[in-house]
């Protein structure tokens, strides 16, 4: 199974110029022709973090449909982040995972049923600024993981990280890690901040980063695009330590306790 797997922060949807326009986001996000894609500060930052990102502009302008993962009624994401899926994928199960920060952060793993029934995860991130609790972050992240049914596995979202060569030490033990491009700031890249992490039975076919005059616009950050071929079997189904079909489950990765890259 090949697909098309995007990330983009999209700044909830405030443009270079100083404009919100969702609709330009979506333009963005078209242009990805992504099966899946993965979306950072898509809520406003004061409670109760009204989406930045219509869910019904979603539904009219793409082909796509967002998790649902918001804890209210009021946002699209957890903790300002969404999941995208194309028609055709299936969210099967959701975790909304905290970890430990300074200021509120998580991460969201999805469980995703294709059209033959087989079965992979999808995780987004939005890590600190800081390295120390980037990488603790990481090793909360991978404990998770680790204790979560195996299956193939592909994190994406914007890391925060400058350097290529190191930083992201907790993931290198189960995931190799990619950086497709120069993605911030978007009007003249420099750093590589947003990546994708792949497990084994993910492989990389292409990567690369949307630059165009109206990605350049849009957002701070450009959008990252891996196109990857999945190895997984059909009928394989999250046992009772993955949550039932359909229910979202959260829990808190030492909320005070708690990487080499390639381009």
């Amino acid at each position: 199974m090949q697909i098309r797997l995007a990330s983009y922060n999209i700044r909830k949807c405030l443009g270079m110029d100083r404009r919100r326009l969702p609709a330009r986001t979506l333009d963005v996000v078209n242009a990805l022709s992504a099966d899946i894609v993965a979306l950072q500060e898509v809520d406003r930052r004061r409670a109760p973090r009204p989406f930045a990102l219509p869910p019904e502009l979603i539904a009219a302008e793409t082909h796509l449909r967002p998790v649902e993962i918001a804890p209210n009624p009021e946002s699209l994401g957890w903790h300002g982040q969404s999941i995208l899926l194309r028609r055709g994928l299936r969210a099967v199960a959701v975790d909304r995972i905290d970890l430990p920060s300074l200021e509120p952060r998580g991460a969201i793993a999805v469980e995703v049923e294709g059209e033959d029934g087989a079965t992979f995860r999808v995780v987004t991130v939005h890590l600190a600024l800081m390295r120390h609790w980037r990488r603790r972050q990481l090793a909360a992240l991978s404990l998770r993981l680790a204790g979560a049914p195996p299956m193939p596995t592909a994190i994406l979202g914007d890391f925060n990280e400058w350097s290529t060569r190191g930083g992201l030490e907790p993931l290198q033990a189960g995931f190799r890690i990619h950086a497709p491009g120069r993605s911030f700031p978007a009007r003249q890249p420099m750093g590589r901040l947003d990546r994708v992490a792949l497990s084994d039975g993910v492989q990389l076919i292409h990567a690369g980063v949307l630059d165009t005059p109206v990605s350049r616009l849009a957002s701070d950050h450009l959008p990252i695009w891996a196109d990857v071929k999945l190895d997984v079997r059909p009928g394989v189904t999250p046992d009772a330590t993955g949550g039932v079909t359909g229910r979202v489950t959260g829990r808190v990765m030492g909320a005070m306790a708690p990487g080499g890259a390639s381009g």
